[in-house]
């Protein structure tokens, strides 16, 4: 192998290295994207959730619940 040829080589495995980890790189921001998202979705999704059975705790201390089905009792026999 000349000296030139092993000066292309070297040079072709310093592009190919430079590709590597310019792709290991992105890879990486790409999944700590994806890892930070994952985690923002189930912490709205638990707020979700919470929210969810603090309504319907207050339509039950607010008797809603008792009201709609009056409501529907009512409908169903035509009284309304």
């Amino acid at each position: 192998m000349s000296e030139k040829d092993l000066k292309t080589s070297q040079d072709l495995t310093v592009v190919v290295q430079t590709l590597l980890q310019q792709m290991q790189d992105k890879f990486q921001t790409m999944s700590d994207q994806i890892i930070g998202r994952n985690i923002l979705l189930h912490i709205m999704s638990t707020r979700i959730d919470d929210l969810e059975k603090n309504i319907s705790d207050l339509m039950t201390q607010a008797g809603v619940d008792e009201l709609e089905e009056e409501i529907k009792v009512s409908e169903t026999s035509g009284t309304a």
